[in-house]
């Protein structure tokens, strides 16, 4: 009978506990955590399991490739007309690492926000339903890529600004997460916004250093998956100051060259490396 008790308070105070996630105590985890580093070429690939209710009362596993102003490394964007893997679009190119790029129709296999590789237009905005002016949510934010190196630009609720741009790489995603070292609001009517799931994201410190994260997630005890607000969090408290929400769910993926996946891709359902869900684009690292 005491064990009975004692389980039962020790799963009441877990609950109480958790109902007030502290933003301090988990921003100093996220500081702190003894992360696993690797010193690859021109990049550093780090990574590190939270436990269950480690961060934002929940288990997590993220994976941050950080390369800096200074690297030799480029980033550049690559593209199939028919759904392929992070991992064959990146050794089609022999990149040193990849993650996944933007939104696409997984019917059709093409993108479903605007994107342009060495001048060449391959994806538009989609309109919506109602409504064949104004972007859609995820549609909120550019990344161009300037002889490689990334910079974040806030388009107007048109959807076909983008066709203006002079920029030769441009690939739009969204919602835009930090900007000018500030949260941006995001919208708290959308599940895709307010609940968890696998994310990737694209962020820049002050000093010119690029991040590119994947948050692992759908995997019950062992990876939550993140919010955008959770994920905007997390960006800010790696020290970025202006970061972009790219397509996530069983599209996120984070490939190393000489080791493969190195994340946990959700797309079957096994918490293994092989369950990559075959994409548009992505964002790679040459």
């Amino acid at each position: 009978m005491k064990q009975i008790f004692l389980l039962f308070a020790l799963t009441a105070w877990g609950l109480v506990a958790c109902s007030q996630v502290d933003y301090t105590n988990d921003s100093l985890r996220v500081a702190n955590a003894e992360w696993r580093v690797d010193s690859l070429d021109g990049f550093t690939l780090k990574r590190y399991h939270f436990g269950e209710g480690e961060l934002f009362c929940s288990a997590q596993h993220l994976f941050v490739i950080e390369i800096p102003k200074d690297s030799p490394r480029r980033l550049a964007f690559a593209f199939d007309s028919v759904l392929t893997e992070v991992s064959t679009l990146a050794e089609r190119r022999q990149a040193f690492a990849a993650v996944n790029g933007s939104f696409f129709d997984m019917t059709f296999g093409n993108p479903i926000c605007y994107l342009r590789i060495d001048g060449t237009k391959l994806g538009e905005n989609t309109p919506g339903r109602d409504d064949s002016i104004n972007r859609k949510y995820y549609q909120y934010a550019t990344l161009a890529l300037n002889s490689g190196r990334p910079a974040l630009l806030v388009p107007d609720s048109n959807r076909l600004s983008e066709e203006q741009m002079q920029e030769r790489n441009l690939m739009t995603a969204g919602p835009m997460l930090l900007r000018e070292g500030a949260m941006v609001p995001q919208r708290d009517d959308r599940s895709f916004v307010t609940k968890r799931h696998n994310r990737t994201a694209l962020g820049v410190r002050p000093d010119g250093t690029t991040l590119l994260v994947v948050a692992d997630g759908r995997f019950k005890h062992k990876a939550e998956g993140l919010s955008l607000t959770e994920l905007e969090r997390v960006m800010s408290w790696l020290g970025c100051t202006e970061a972009i929400n790219l397509d996530g769910g069983g599209s996120s993926t984070m490939y190393i060259k000489d080791s493969g996946v190195v994340n946990y891709p959700s797309d079957n359902n096994r918490h293994d490396h092989e369950g990559q869900r075959p994409v548009s684009n992505a964002i790679l690292l040459l």
